[in-house]
């Protein structure tokens, strides 16, 4: 919205050549500098602006603004919908063409009503002021005229073709909530348009197809995508490889310091092994208390709390996350819903809304050649694993082809695809969710400390996997994980060692000092070359790296 207010004060423009005197010059800044990346509105004043030297002279001045480059015009209050009308009549008389809304500011209180007047230079009608001193004394009197007044003066409009208001509240919403439901215009749980957060940004109201990976970090993919020329719409299509930007710069991926002493209250004051990191995940899908006492109610991999149809996976997902299937991201099988349903539903009313079975996870070596070795039993299961460099990229999907694993089936439109698994896309997603390890867990802890050295050994030792089940509407995802299990305890079992016990040891990242000086007199051997220090190779580049190897479990 560019006002006057916005705007230098007069005496102060005189003084700064190419300040901007007038809302014209700001409209027209903004335009020449940006472009059309900004919805532009400007004020119109149905009884003429009160500086105005005329009310045909006011109406000049918001034609001035409108031809700067202002997409619409929002009005200052009224109180009869005649002046309203006779202004948009007015307007365009003299070629105005842009959307009007009309400005509704409800009646609250009677000193408001006095105040606002007097500062807009405006006069309420002798029949409002007759009916209102009466009751003047009576607050909630006045504020249910308030609500009458507005909802018969919107009324009207809306008989005369206006097909929409702004509402001023001045932060006071409840008059503003009785008068939406009272026209019926209120939805007490407004449903999703689509599958993730909208964002504000004009230029994405088109964007209705993204990969799900970001679902649970939409500011972060907008950010991302904000230089392409064209974003999807209706099918995701065939994936060419689209650039997305570089997140290092992107401030919502760093901590700010005020956030830091809070993240790690969620995250744990101290990890002593990768159990501990386990730990975190299952309280956060149990919504329960860490070992400190402290619940977790978001991990870096989710901006907000759990998704209202998590609940439908969320036994399963806090059991596989206890036993290190980290999941950041899933959806259930969902066939044939109403969109209305408060779980998964989304878009408008009368529609149906399908999901495949997805998931999405970290996990270590272990797991991974027992799932590996099990997902050929699984033909309808659609997988990709990344690691944190790269070089390990095992998949089965088609590499520029994605998956649809949401849709919805709307009356009087096509189906609509609004989340996709895409091949390339997910390679860019990889190298997010990677750093947000170190960015947001990692640098909570000291350099070199145990709980540093337990998140870089996750980053560099973990894969990224993400699993769709095609046989729609079954969900088969958890056998396949059931499987991995018990084939990875077998192949540990045979080679004389236990899963739990190796995931629960603290010995391994001790540094190699610490290791010799805690366990001195016991029969440690430390393979040569082994450090868990970290190390850079000569472009500053993170290297692999290892924990010593403990041969010995008494330490």
């Amino acid at each position: 919205m560019c006002s006057s207010s916005d705007c230098i004060g007069l005496a102060d423009c005189v003084q700064h050549e190419g300040a901007f005197i007038y809302a014209r010059d700001l409209v027209r800044y903004i335009r020449q500098q940006y472009g059309d990346y900004f919805v532009i509105a400007v004020a119109g004043y149905p009884s003429g602006h009160p500086d105005a030297e005329s009310y045909a002279d006011d109406l000049q001045h918001l034609k001035e603004k409108v031809d700067a480059g202002a997409d619409f015009i929002v009005t200052q209050l009224f109180f009869e919908s005649k002046s309203f009308l006779n202004f948009v009549r007015d307007c365009r008389d003299i070629g105005i063409t842009v959307p009007i809304l009309p400005g509704i500011l409800p009646i609250q209180g009677f000193q408001s009503v006095k105040n606002i007047t007097k500062l807009s230079k405006l006069e309420v009608p002798e029949g409002i002021m007759h009916k209102l001193l009466p009751i003047k004394e009576n607050d909630e009197a006045v504020r249910q005229f308030g609500v009458d007044h507005a909802v018969q003066l919107i009324r009207e409009l809306f008989d005369n073709g206006v097909v929409g208001v702004h509402m001023y509240t001045l932060n006071r919403e409840v008059a503003t909530i009785e008068i939406l439901k009272r026209l019926g215009l209120w939805q007490e749980a407004p449903m999703r348009p689509l599958p993730w957060k909208m964002t504000a940004n004009h230029k994405r109201r088109e964007d209705d197809v993204r990969p799900i990976f970001w679902s649970s970090r939409p500011r972060s993919y907008v950010y991302r995508t904000q230089n392409w020329d064209e974003f999807p719409n209706g099918r995701w299509g065939n994936s060419s490889s689209p650039s997305f930007n570089d997140i290092s710069n992107y401030y919502l991926f760093h901590l700010k310091p005020h956030a830091k002493h809070e993240l790690r209250r969620m995250l744990c004051e101290e990890l002593n092994c990768e159990q501990d990191v386990y730990d975190v995940f299952y309280c956060y899908l149990t919504q329960t208390a860490n070992k400190d006492g402290h619940k977790v109610s978001h991990i870096p991999w989710n901006e907000e709390e759990l998704a209202p149809e998590t609940a439908r996976l969320s036994s399963e997902l806090a059991i596989c996350n206890k036993h290190g299937v980290l999941t950041i991201n899933s959806q259930p099988n969902v066939n044939c819903e109403p969109s209305t349903n408060p779980e998964v539903g989304w878009g408008n009313p009368g529609g149906f809304v399908f999901q495949k079975a997805y998931l999405e996870f970290f996990t270590c070596k272990q797991n991974l050649d027992a799932l590996k070795s099990v997902l050929p039993e699984f033909p309808t299961v659609n997988y990709h694993i990344l690691n944190y460099t790269g070089e390990e990229n095992y998949t089965n999907c088609h590499s520029l082809e994605p998956i649809a694993v949401t849709w919805g089936v709307f009356p009087g439109k096509e189906i609509i695809q609004p989340t996709v698994v895409d091949p390339i896309s997910f390679k860019s997603w990889k190298d997010e969710a990677f750093a947000l390890w170190m960015e947001q867990w990692g640098k909570l802890y000291a350099d070199g400390s145990r709980s540093r050295h337990i998140i870089e050994y996750i980053v560099h030792n973990y894969s990224l996997v993400n699993l769709v089940d095609n046989n729609f509407p079954d969900n088969c995802l958890w056998r396949v994980l059931q499987r991995m299990s018990e084939v990875r305890d077998q192949k540990m079992a045979a080679e004389g060692r236990d899963w739990e016990s190796e995931v629960s040891d603290t010995c391994k990242f001790d540094t190699v000092s610490q290791l010799k000086d805690s366990c001195q007199g016991s029969a440690l051997d430390l393979e040569e070359g082994s450090s868990w220090m970290n190390e850079t190779s000569g472009n500053g580049a993170l290297t692999t790296v290892a924990p010593p190897v403990c041969k010995a479990r008494t330490c």
